[in-house]
């Protein structure tokens, strides 16, 4: 990719799909806001993140009616992960070695695994309502720190495949 044309090099459905993207974590930052109370200081990451029935049942307790809103962005999930995906065959097209294709390979698991986790954590979440248990809030969590790390991996690898060099060096 040209640096001198910027997004402008980008394909349309990829721009299409960051911008899916980024309204929708629009969306979710702002049914955040109100979930962000003293037991839930980050909102629904403080959820995710509940290892036992007490912390999510003081949660709920917190969030009243309100606490059921981030269900309806689960449309987020295939989202980024699409745009994910697609920036990571967009950033790995100019790259033709095959160290470049086997960690394109598996980063794209790692998105591919993140969304899935994401998905198994969001249904999770969704069945810890009444009452609360500990293997479901402990499950949750897990399924969330597979996310993120399969997240955090994903888009550390994606900057090394983008930042490896295009052409071998010369042997003289």
């Amino acid at each position: 990719m040209d640096p001198a044309h910027g997004v402008a090099a980008f394909p349309k459905s990829l721009k299409a799909s960051l911008v899916v993207t980024a309204l929708l974590l629009f969306t979710l930052l702002m049914v955040n806001q109100p979930l962000q109370t003293a037991s839930a200081p980050q909102g629904i990451v403080s959820y995710q993140l509940a290892g036992t029935a007490d912390q999510a049942h003081a949660i709920l307790r917190s969030w009243r009616s309100e606490g059921v809103a981030w269900a309806r962005v689960f449309l987020f999930i295939p989202a980024y992960v699409l745009a994910l995906m697609q920036l990571t065959r967009h950033f790995t097209r100019d790259r033709p070695g095959i160290r470049e294709r086997v960690g394109a390979r598996w980063v794209r698991a790692l998105f591919a695994t993140a969304g899935l986790s994401d998905g198994a954590e969001n249904i999770l979440l969704l069945n810890n309502f009444n009452p609360p248990t500990d293997e479901v809030s402990l499950s949750a969590t897990l399924c969330a720190l597979v996310k993120f790390t399969a997240l955090t991996l994903g888009i550390a690898g994606l900057v090394i495949i983008r930042a490896s060099r295009r052409h071998p060096l010369a042997h003289h």
